[in-house]
């Protein structure tokens, strides 16, 4: 993931761009990168691949949405499909009936091959919950879902045995027919789907029992999940081919991930910053002390000098929540709060009386000044 290219890049295209124009970049690069084009050459290929990833990410509201917040790391991995797919979708760019190369001519043209499969399975959802410290390093999580499986009886054939799938006599094999129109232009050809196959090319004589020749059945499947650190709330992930089952041997549809975040008992998210309460009784606030305070780590411990204020603010560095895109980790803010005893026993009272008229513990209007400023500053940290 690391080694991919930005996908703008790719497409020659900038951010936010509308979608006939990256739909327009895409069709000059794959032109430019065709195989057909291109004969042997592997690194035309590759780029030919890589642009075809790349438009199958931005034409996605979901997944353009996911990688415009969160770069590779949004996608799970999982962008980039077969070169069968890269054909089907550079054919539906340039229409049903173009055949300017010879992948694309009629007959068996890997484009008709590959819209041959059945009816691709829908997407499915999820949600997953996780913990702060979870979030904090990354995690993988086996989840059991309820979908429609490929039918392990015909394997997502649809037959009963393979004697019983015929070719379709009406488009040839090929899920499509051609027809051709006279118009004031002069004659069009153009291509629609098979209506005695339904697109598939082939007609089941005798269907398998155990899916009804649909291909498919609804069951229980286990998926493991590797979710990247950094995620938060709202986010959505994806996984290709990890939805349903397709019908008559189409394609899988994908699993998209929602991200939920536990309530802490603990912390605070702010960002990718962690904010925690820590409590010191007065003495220690007087006369300074060291303190062991927990992380999403690890523990560490603090040093409170003598005086210390209620309400002063210390940022361990490093040790919030790390960036989505591999950056620097946020920071841990420890705000602190002086703990007061509603009872005081009769020996307490007396000393604390004796301190009340003390005017070392009796504020100044310097003193106030400072405070309004330390509550001004605490006002910054945590949003007014």
């Amino acid at each position: 993931m690391a080694n991919k290219r930005d996908y703008y890049e790719v497409l020659g295209v900038k951010k936010g761009v509308a979608k006939d124009e990256i739909k327009k970049a895409y069709r000059k690069v794959a032109m430019k990168y065709h195989p057909d084009r291109n004969p042997g050459d592997k690194k035309a290929e590759e780029k030919f691949k890589e642009a075809a990833e790349a438009y199958e990410v931005l034409s996605n509201d979901e997944k353009k949405q996911a990688y415009d917040r969160f770069g590779h790391a949004g996608l799970n991995n999982q962008a980039g499909f077969s070169m069968d797919d890269i054909f089907s979708q550079f054919s539906d760019i340039f229409g049903g009936g173009f055949s300017g190369f010879s992948g694309f001519s009629s007959g068996g043209s890997r484009r008709q091959q590959r819209r041959s499969r059945g009816q691709q399975g829908s997407n499915l959802r999820i949600k997953v919950s996780l913990t702060l410290e979870e979030i904090a390093k990354g995690v993988s999580k086996k989840i059991k879902v309820k979908k429609y499986l490929s039918c392990s009886t015909c394997n997502g054939t649809g037959a009963k045995s393979p004697n019983a799938v015929k070719t379709c006599y009406t488009c040839n094999g090929s899920g499509y027919v051609q027809k051709v129109q006279s118009t004031f232009l002069g004659q069009v050809k153009t291509t629609a789907t098979c209506p005695t196959c339904n697109g598939t090319g082939k007609i089941i004589t005798n269907k398998c029992t155990s899916c009804n020749g649909t291909g498919r059945v609804y069951g229980e499947d286990t998926l493991q999940l590797d979710i990247p650190a950094g995620v938060s709330e709202g986010m959505q992930l994806s996984m290709n081919g990890a939805g349903n089952a397709g019908m008559n041997g189409g394609p899988k549809g994908d699993l998209l991930i929602n991200i939920e975040e536990k309530e802490h008992q603990l912390f605070t998210r702010d960002g990718n910053n962690v904010l925690y309460e820590l409590d010191v009784n007065f003495s220690d606030a007087v006369l300074g002390t060291s303190v062991e305070v927990p992380t999403l780590f690890d523990k560490v411990k603090i040093t409170l000098p003598p005086g210390t204020p209620s309400g002063k603010v210390f940022r361990l560095r490093n040790k919030g929540l790390p960036s989505i895109q591999g950056y620097a980790n946020g920071d841990q803010l420890i705000h602190l709060n002086i703990w007061v005893p509603k009872n005081v026993s009769t020996e307490e009272r007396k000393f604390l009386e004796r301190m009340q008229r003390s005017k070392n513990f009796t504020p100044s209007e310097k003193d106030r000044e400072k405070r309004k400023g330390l509550l001004d500053r605490m006002k910054d940290f945590f949003g007014g």
